[in-house]
């Protein structure tokens, strides 16, 4: 049986091990994640493994980006089985910081972006965004990887972070990743542990939901018509709708109309469970 693997808890202990890979020429990609692993992080992982000579996952659940009424106190932590999946799977460091040296005493930067954060989930959360571009900005320094690797899942934050990149000069290369999905189709999220039985049953017509509304879309369909009709699927199945939409893949404008190339994108809650899904316009397979 594979062995965990003891976490480097420090940026110090975390440059010197990274020194090594450089000193020899190896390349090294980034996996961050906030734990609780699933076949979504793990297949970050074999992506990252399949590009670069060293895989860092860091584990570090984020206060900044939690909302004084979201789920921080209760947000799944499983780091012993964590470092378990993560030595099975391969990776050659894991970085799991507490609290204190991401935010020591007197830390009072805070890396804001607009444009990409008003709307969608920024609108719901309305601080997340900058605590993920803040944690983000400073992992990527403390790593410096090659490349780190992001999933579709979390479409806003994939774009939140290449945008970030770039307005930065940081040199690292984003990697976009698919989504994962249960046999059902529902998106591999930690957080879908907090789903009853019931609603587990029912969390599968959120992706179909959104794959017909793309479809309708590729049909010739008005943005607005198709979304109302998802809406109208979505709440009559007994979710609250949080939103759903139609926006331009690269600036997340708002779309009208027929359009030919496009994300559907929503949030919706089943229960106090808050699931996220994204399909791209045209509908493709791996999707």
């Amino acid at each position: 049986m594979t062995q965990a693997f003891a976490p480097v808890r420090t940026v110090k202990d975390l440059r010197e091990q990274l020194a090594k890979w450089r000193a020899a020429g190896e390349t090294i990609a980034l996996v961050p994640t906030m734990g609780a692993m699933h076949v979504g992080h793990l297949s970050l992982v074999e992506l990252a493994k399949s590009k670069a000579d060293h895989v860092v996952v860091s584990i570090f659940v984020n206060p900044a980006q939690f909302g004084p009424r979201e789920d921080f106190a209760g947000y799944p932590r499983d780091e012993a089985g964590d470092l378990i999946k993560l030595a099975q799977a391969g990776v050659d460091l894991v970085f799991a910081p507490d609290v204190a040296e991401m935010y020591p005493k007197g830390f009072s930067t805070t890396v804001i972006m607009s444009d990409l954060t008003e709307g969608l989930c920024g609108a719901a959360r309305p601080n997340h965004f900058a605590g993920v571009a803040t944690v983000v900005t400073k992992l990527l320094w403390q790593v410096s990887p090659d490349m780190a690797l992001f999933g579709e899942k979390d479409y806003q934050q994939l774009l939140v972070v290449t945008r970030l990149v770039r307005d930065l000069n940081i040199p690292v290369e984003i990697v976009a990743a698919p989504i994962m999905r249960e046999a059902d189709g529902l998106a591999f999220s930690s957080r879908n542990i907090y789903l009853t039985a019931d609603q587990r049953k029912r969390a599968p017509m959120f992706y179909r939901t959104l794959s017909d509304l793309a479809q309708d879309l590729e049909r010739g369909r008005g943005c607005d018509s198709a979304i109302v009709k998802a809406r109208y699927k979505l709440e009559g199945a007994g979710f609250r709708v949080d939103y759903v939409t139609v926006r331009d893949p690269d600036t997340l404008k708002t779309l009208e109309g027929p359009v030919k190339r496009a994300r559907v994108l929503a949030a919706a809650y089943l229960g106090q469970t808050r699931l996220i899904d994204n399909v791209p316009v045209p509908l493709t397979t791996n999707q």
